[in-house]
């Protein structure tokens, strides 16, 4: 009986024990659970309360605001119908610019009353027909005006007595008066709404003193708990060491992964490399593929052009002695062919932007005023131009032979795609461009020379491929494919860009835009120009340089017809100590590109005694000389040539080293 006693109270124990440690361990929790919700629900409250407050104080200055611009809108209008009854008594100028300002005012004020009741569906349909009935009043006030300002002024006073009477007035006020109105009633609303929303904010005021005593309640409570707490702190501290040991654990697993995932993003970037690698070679390919059809191009048309030149000279080889005549002909037909072939390497060039440009400022209506004839006799009779000219004296920088060229194989490409009949338009216009925004232009002003017919256009396909060198669409024999490319080359060459746009059977326009060029007369250093009539000039001693013996001995042999004095020069750092044992030497010929220093380079290294010579460059091929800054005001005779340039250009440059020491006789004397 004892021992049941003494287990029964030890049981009393340990359940009095377990019921303390829960309320230890719940308690707590329970106060912070009521402390947390108590403040979650004032927070919450003070929240909605404030924004609610702030929402009715923002609705109550909406209508304020409103209110104040319809009064204003109808003060300024008020205003400027006053200054206009005064405009129309006075006739004063600055009175009726004063009814402008006014009435500009009084729309800026109708916007901003606009802006003000954007979110009032019902009070912007309303402001809206205020708009209206503004834009009205204003046509009728504007007529007024105009009729006082062309001094009608009995027509002005009896037109403004009318507006007086007019129902866009009345439609205005009366407007006015519902837009007022309505405001007033919803300020009425929405300072209550202010009110109300003051009392709960108050309301809110005091519940926090109250939760605030509560708060000190608990904090007490807390206090009394953190005894609790520290003793149980040492089991949480067991606890906390056996999750760093499964922390440790599960971070050599997260490395071990980690190394896995490195070494698969390793693979991943090897399988990349090689991937590249893949595709360069691909892309090698296709590049050798695409050289490969050029030079097959190149080599077809050459052939066929050296087969007319080799057989033209043949066949005057046989025929020469005894038919002159027809040794003659074959002879011409070699020209021909040969003239053919520095055509096709002149487009060749172009298409690389590798020939020299001559480049001067170009007026470029000018420029198609002059070419209209030229036109109409290259693309025939059937075929109406129009000319719309739109640069405005903007000028362009760039070679007027090239660009002449340029226009007329857009011309002629637009007559084959009209079939010979239909409407050819050329264009010229001024516009501004962003960086990029049309190909590779920088940003700044640009001529725009637009071609455009009305045949057959072109597929996205063919448009795709226009530009590549060979591409060509009309019959074998028709065209070279090489048109539209040295177009391309040549613009690019400008820093230009050109862009067409086409659609099948809706014909098709090219776009050439041009950098605006801000100077104006410029003349393009080393052109040869033929304008004036050449001057006979005596037998003159020449120094040719030109490191091709071939092309040196058929230069020597050229100037010794013309009946000139040449000296041959074989390599350019010959030139000064030649010119030093001939002292008689009144013009140099030399190729551009040569060993060791181009032509120019040359030119710059001659002592300072020689500078004064003039100088005419030979180039086929500009290579990295074909900037014309390099040719410092000198001439330049592009190969191949024949003995009638070679002599125009000899005549045009001693010509034009005489008018320069006429103009300047001291620079001569000052340079010997």
């Amino acid at each position: 009986m004892a021992d049941s006693d003494h287990q029964f109270e030890q049981d009393q124990d340990g359940w009095a024990r377990g019921w303390r440690a829960l309320t230890r361990r719940v308690l707590p929790l329970i106060l912070a659970a009521l402390l947390i919700g108590s403040l979650g629900a004032l927070l919450y409250s003070a929240s909605n309360a404030s924004r609610e407050h702030a929402q009715a104080l923002a609705e109550q200055q909406s209508s304020f605001e409103v209110i104040a611009l319809a009064r204003g809108f109808e003060a300024r209008m008020a205003r400027a119908e006053v200054t206009l009854a005064r405009y129309v008594i006075s006739l004063e100028p600055d009175t009726g610019r004063l009814f402008q300002d006014q009435w500009r005012g009084a729309a800026s004020q109708l916007k901003a009353l606009s802006y003000a009741t954007r979110r009032s569906g019902w009070q912007h349909g309303n402001v809206e027909a205020l708009h209206y009935a503004f834009i009205q009043r204003g046509k009728t006030l504007s007529e007024i005006g105009l009729r006082t300002t062309y001094d009608q002024k009995m027509a002005a006073l009896g037109r403004f007595h009318q507006a007086g009477k007019t129902q866009d007035l009345r439609r205005i006020t009366a407007l006015l008066d519902l837009v007022i109105k309505a405001e007033n009633d919803r300020l009425r609303e929405r300072s209550l709404a202010v009110t109300l929303a003051g009392d709960r904010s108050e309301w809110v005021g005091k519940t926090s003193r109250l939760v605030g005593l509560a708060m000190l309640v608990c904090i007490l409570f807390g206090v009394w708990f953190a005894n609790t707490a520290f003793r149980e702190r040492r089991t949480a501290r067991r606890l906390a060491e056996a999750e760093t040991e499964r922390a440790d654990r599960l971070e050599a697993a997260v490395a071990a992964r980690t190394a896995e995932l490195s070494y698969a993003y390793e693979q991943l970037k090897l399988e990349a490399a090689e991937r590249a690698a893949a595709e360069h070679d691909l892309r090698q390919m296709q590049k050798m593929d695409a050289v490969g059809q050029l030079t097959g191009g190149i080599a077809h048309d050459f052939n066929n052009m050296l087969a007319v030149v080799v057989g033209g000279l043949e066949l005057a080889k046989r025929k020469f002695r005894l038919k002159p005549e027809e040794a003659s002909r074959h002879l011409d037909n070699a020209m021909e062919g040969a003239n053919r072939a520095s055509a096709l390497t002149r487009r060749l060039l172009a298409f690389a932007r590798s020939e020299p440009l001559l480049p001067s400022a170009v007026d470029p209506d000018a420029l198609l005023s002059g070419m209209a004839d030229l036109i109409d006799r290259t693309i025939g009779d059937q075929i109406t131009v129009r000319f719309a000219q739109g640069a405005s004296g903007w000028c362009i920088f760039v070679d007027q032979h090239q660009m002449e060229n340029a226009i007329l194989n857009l011309c002629v490409n637009a007559r084959d795609a009209m079939d010979g009949r239909g409407q050819l338009t050329l264009a010229t216009g001024q516009t501004a461009l962003a960086a990029r925004e049309i190909g590779e232009c920088a940003a700044g002003d640009y001529v725009t020379v637009t071609v455009t017919d009305d045949g057959c256009g072109m597929t996205p396909d063919v448009l795709a491929r226009v530009f590549e060198p060979f591409f060509t669409t009309k019959p074998v024999g028709k065209g070279t494919g090489l048109g539209l490319s040295q177009i391309f080359g040549f613009v690019r060459q400008c820093r230009g860009e050109v862009r067409i746009e086409s659609e099948p059977s809706q014909g098709s326009s090219v776009h050439l835009y041009l950098p605006r060029s801000i100077v104006a007369g410029e003349v393009a250093n080393g052109e040869v120009s033929l304008a004036r009539a050449p001057v006979e000039q005596p037998p003159t001693r020449i120094l040719v340089v030109e490191d091709d013996p071939r092309v040196l001995n058929q230069t020597m042999a050229a100037l010794s017809e013309l009946g000139h004095l040449p000296i041959a020069c074989d390599h350019p750092a010959k030139a000064a100590k030649l010119l030093a044992n001939n002292s008689d030497v009144g013009l140099i010929i030399s190729d551009v590109l040569m060993p060791d220093m181009t032509g120019p380079e040359m030119v710059k290294a001659l002592p300072a005694r020689f500078r004064h010579l003039p100088v005419l460059f030979v180039t086929g091929y500009a290579g990295d000389a074909n900037d014309s800054a390099d040719f410092e005001g000198h001439e330049v005779l592009r190969k191949p040539y024949t003995l009638m340039a070679l002599g125009q250009a000899l005549t045009h440059t001693l010509s034009s080293q005489a008018l320069s020491e006429s103009r300047h006789p001291g620079t001569a004397a000052a340079a010997e």
